[in-house]
Formats: C-alpha cells, structure tokens, sequence
C-alpha cells in the first residue's frame, strides 16, 4: 500500500499576519435625538444656502479672487464638529466657509470677509481662503495644499503641552493626501501620540483628476498604515455616519492613543473653485450623486420619518435664507477697510 501523502506546511507569506496593534473599533451611526436631528439638518442647510449666496456674489463680482464652495460637502462638518468640545481646535484648507460657521462665526462676519470688508472676520484681509478666529479655535483657511496639516500637528502638539485635554481636527482634501508634509506630519504625531483627528474629505476629484488616476493607494484611510495610525473609512454623504465616526475618533486619541485618520467619501456638486467649468465628469455623474446621496435629502427623509411636517422643515428654510440673505446686504453695505490696515497684524510681538 503506498504512503499517504504528506501535506507540505503553509509557507510563512501564506499566513495571514496576526494584528500586533490595537485598532479602534468600527463606528456606528449616531443614535440622534429629535432635536439633535433638527439641529443637523438646520446647520447643513445654512452651509448650503450661504453657499449658493457665495457663488451668486462671486457671480456679481462681489467676491473676488478664488472661491472654493462646500456643496454636497456640508454632511462631513457637520458630523464632526457637531461632536467637539470648547476645548478643540479646528483647521482646514482654502473650502473654509462651512467650517468657520460651525465654529461659531455668525454668518454676516464671514460674508463680510469675502466681500472684503472691515467687518469680516479677518477684518477684510484673507477673503474666502485665509479666514481665522483664535477666540472661535478656527486655525484657518489655508491656500497652500496640504499646509494645514503640518499647522495642524503643531496644534496638537500646543493641546499636549499644555495639558488642556483639546484635540485637534485637522481637514485636507484627497489632492493634499499626496503632499509630502503629511507624512512627515504623520510620523511626529505618531511618535509623540498626539491628540489629532486627520480628516480626508474626499469629494473624488482633488482639483480636476479623480482619485483613482491620482493616486496608488486610492483607499486613502489605509495612508497611515506605515506609521502605524489606524484609519476608517467613512460615508461623508450620512450626518448620522460621520457624527458615529467622530465619537469613535475623539474616544480613540482622547485616550492618548496618539492620531487616527478618517477618510470620508464625499461629493462636491460644483466645480474646484468658481472659476472651475468641471469638464472632467459628466452632469449625469453629478445629477445621480444628488438623487440617491444628497444629505440633506437624506435628512428630510429622516425627519419625516421622526414625525417632522413638512410646515416645520418650509419654516427653517426661510429661516435660513432670511439669515443668509441678511449677511450678504450687510457685506455689500459695510465699509472697506482703511487703507491704514495695510501695516497692521503683520507681526505678532507677544511671544
């Protein structure tokens, strides 16, 4: 009778590697209240109107320079800040209006700032992509690609010194997630376990090339694998999604675990910037990611299931437009500023 065949053991590369580090676990949608529900969709749809004013004032001439809108982005800002404390520090790149509003910035001192104007938030002088409030913990607005994210480090780094339990919530688009700084800020977060939240909004397209023709590694949570920062994919287009997503996060660095990233797949309905015809994508493209995926609609649908009538949702509306509507004749009617503000904040002398 002939020998039973041995069986050859599994070679070392065919075994799967046991998980050596710890890994948050996978978040959950945000178990909202009524009114939780209400405030989310009211601050979603006061990005959304005050952006489509931005694009009108642009359109008139109004604003000036570059001008990059939020729309169909509103889920992500939302979800997340919804979830800081007064603690936090928050920093982005040059697609900064929602951001600033949902610090805390009244709709009329960002409006006034595109507009150029003395009442703005940064008194006239940065416009819609160098906007910046220490007393609301907004670091920015930044038009340099990627440099919000070194800068973002650092204010997590000033959290740890300090020892005043803040975290840092660092925003970069799937373009900047290319940038060599990031890693570099990677790998000192990582070593001195700092309280960040590195965010990748990713509407798909960086300026004008998607990311999958951008990009070797177009799962951009796995970006921090090297240097051992875990990362989670998320639905950007969900409030409910990403407020889940920022809980887990917060729990994960608050307990001194050092940086985690969060990669929300996103969708920004308009082009890069104003001056963007966005050829590189069809409108059927952008017609079926508003039917199935838009959050707001998501929202509605949301809270007509809570009992919400549509008078309710018809009364925010005006609500809200009544606001946006105000904050653009105040920035049309405010004066500029004086020519003397050219010399001044040039130098910071307290060190």
């Amino acid at each position: 009778m002939a020998p039973a065949p041995v069986k050859a053991a599994p070679r070392a590369s065919a075994i799967p590697p046991t998980p050596n580090r710890e890994r948050p676990t996978e978040p959950t949608p945000y178990a909202a209240s009524r009114e939780e529900l209400l405030q989310f969709y009211r601050d979603m749809l006061l990005i959304r109107r005050f952006e489509e004013k931005a694009g009108q004032l642009y359109g008139l001439g109004l604003i000036g320079g570059f001008c990059h809108l939020y729309i169909g982005q509103e889920a992500v800002a939302v979800g997340l800040q919804s979830a800081l404390s007064d603690k936090d520090s928050v920093i982005t790149g040059y697609r900064d209006h929602g951001h600033m509003l949902l610090c805390g910035i009244p709709p009329k001192d960002v409006m006034a700032e595109l507009t150029g104007r003395q009442a703005g938030i940064s008194k006239g002088k940065g416009g819609s992509m160098h906007m910046f409030s220490v007393e609301h913990k907004f670091y920015g607005g930044h038009g340099i690609v990627g440099a919000q994210v070194s800068l973002g480090t650092g204010l997590a780094w000033a959290h740890k010194y300090r020892k005043d339990g803040g975290v840092a919530l660092a925003y970069f688009g799937d373009g900047a997630a290319n940038q060599g700084q990031v890693y570099e800020s990677f790998n000192m977060a990582e070593l001195w376990k700092l309280p960040i939240i590195y965010v990748i909004e990713n509407n798909q397209y960086a300026m004008g090339t998607s990311v999958n023709r951008a990009s070797a590694e177009d799962q951009l949570y796995r970006r921090g694998e090297s240097f051992r920062i875990p990362g989670l994919q998320v639905d950007g287009m969900d409030v409910l999604e990403c407020r889940g997503a920022a809980e887990t996060a917060l729990e994960w660095v608050r307990a001194g675990k050092g940086p985690i990233i969060l990669e929300m797949k996103t969708y920004r309905y308009r082009g890069h910037s104003m001056s963007d015809p966005a050829k590189y994508r069809s409108r059927e493209e952008v017609q079926a990611v508003r039917e199935k995926s838009d959050p707001i609609e998501r929202m509605k649908a949301l809270l007509a299931e809570q009992g919400i009538k549509e008078d309710a949702l018809k009364s925010i509306e005006q609500e809200t437009r009544r606001a946006v509507n105000e904050a653009a004749d105040f920035s049309e009617s405010t004066p500029e500023p004086d020519p003397a503000e050219l010399y001044t904040d040039v130098l910071v002398e307290r060190y």
